[in-house]
């Protein structure tokens, strides 16, 4: 493995423009946006800066042909996290690394920051080929995973603490990078993106104009089922996402803010109603679905009058707080979705009658809740009370009824259902309140 330092170290004060959606197409190759100018990075007067941007090659499998850029910061702490910094169209992994603030951010709090680089002519990220959407199925996804696999055993990296963030094109891709892979990365922010699969094409095309119109639009169990069918089978925790969007979004229309939203909360099992609503800044319009602090399951953020160049300075520093990577920061509000949960079974011939009894062990009261649990094979529900139940069978979800949504701590409610069975009997198991594991 070989790297190949640029020869040019980082600016104390960087200025970049940041072309957005430049060369897809001929819409977007109208649209050329201008970044905001990253903020001089803070060191000691008596600092020597040393760290600079470095491009590695033969870092492992990139049926793409990217490229990969790397910076690691002069005071990297042991077993660091790792930032996946993803560029716009038209962009590159030095242009992301000069016109954002994750270098900057890097210095302060020692983690790494990886820059992928399209090298295909539109500068796009494939986010719609068949292969792109599916674990291990080849294209950018494999490229960028391998460049994470190459970071971690080179910096001895933290895999708990593995995240990713873009910007257009770049977020449409870290929808796709924590749908294929939600075994790797614990949390993703989206700036200007689209929901994983809304980008999907059959016929080579980099484009699809129904989605990037916002005319795309499905039930929030059908979204999830996109992002489930990347990685069939896989029943782990999966990465908290934090979405951005301008109101007047013309390239990436407004919709799939909320496309996204239905997505994320189904992945999640999460209740779509949110937790906690507030305006961190002027315009803003802030959401929390599924926990009410800032590290919630999916967290939204609305920009008023905004259109799709809408990355300012600071932005990145919310994010990284989502991620948890700000030490400095306020300290994460207590999260409801502590749980425990007891379940038996009582079976006949063909049928049984379950009861689940759910008890909020946080802190924290909950004004809706959804309990996922995961049907014997060979279950199907037939009736239920006390919640609804989606779907029948498998990986199931159990929403609140009205008269039960608020569940303050130490408090208990029981649901039940009726289900046919072939033979297995057994009690429901692995159940998640709004995302977390319940004991």
């Amino acid at each position: 493995m070989t790297t190949t330092p640029r020869t040019t170290r980082r600016p104390r004060l960087r200025t970049a423009l940041v072309a957005l959606l430049g060369a897809l197409v001929p819409l977007l190759a109208a649209t050329v946006l201008t970044a905001p100018t990253a903020a001089a990075r803070p060191r000691a007067a008596d600092a020597v800066p040393t760290a600079a941007l470095t491009e590695v090659t033969n870092f492992g499998t990139n049926p793409s042909n990217l490229q990969m850029y790397l910076y690691v910061p002069d005071n990297v702490t042991a077993k660091p996290a790792v930032v996946v910094a993803v560029h716009y169209c038209t962009g590159s992994g030095p242009a992301m690394y000069n016109g954002t603030e994750w270098a900057q951010l890097a210095d302060r709090y020692g983690f790494v920051v990886v820059y992928p680089s399209v090298t295909r002519a539109s500068k796009c990220f494939d986010v719609a080929s068949p292969q792109a959407l599916r674990r291990d199925g080849g294209s950018d996804p494999v490229g960028i995973k391998s460049m994470i696999d190459w970071t971690v055993r080179t910096y001895s990296a933290d895999t708990s603490r593995i995240f990713a963030t873009g910007i257009s094109s770049g977020a449409m891709m870290t929808n796709v990078l924590l749908g294929d892979y939600p075994d790797v990365f614990a949390a993703g922010a989206a700036f200007s993106g689209v929901p994983f699969g809304c980008f999907a094409t059959t016929n080579g095309s980099e484009w699809n104009s129904e989605c990037a119109n916002g005319t795309i639009s499905r039930t929030p169990q059908e979204w999830g089922n996109l992002v489930r069918a990347a990685y069939p089978g896989y029943t782990g925790p999966r990465p908290r996402m934090q979405i951005w969007h301008g109101t007047q979004d013309d390239v990436l229309r407004y919709p799939n803010f909320g496309e996204q939203i239905k997505q994320w909360t189904n992945v999640l099992g999460v209740s779509q109603t949110p937790a906690a609503t507030d305006t961190p800044a002027s315009g803003w319009n802030r959401t929390r679905y599924g926990a009410t602090g800032d590290r919630a399951p999916v967290e939204a953020i609305s920009l008023q009058g905004v259109g799709h160049n809408l990355y300012v300075n600071g932005m990145a520093s919310r994010a990284l707080t989502f991620f948890g990577l700000d030490s400095s920061g306020p300290a994460p509000q207590p999260q409801p979705g502590a749980c425990k949960v007891t379940a038996t079974t009582s079976a006949w011939s063909t049928g049984l009658t379950g009861s689940v009894t759910l008890t909020n062990t946080g802190t924290t009261s909950l004004n809706s809740w959804q309990l996922a649990f995961t049907l014997p094979s060979g279950q199907t529900i037939t009736n239920g009370w006390g919640a609804t139940y989606t779907p029948a069978s498998g990986t199931v979800t159990a929403t609140n009824a009205a008269y039960n949504a608020t569940l303050a701590p130490n408090a208990s409610v029981t649901i039940g259902y009726q289900a046919t069975h072939g033979g297995n009997s057994a009690a429901p198991t692995a159940f998640k309140l709004n995302g977390t594991a319940c004991a």
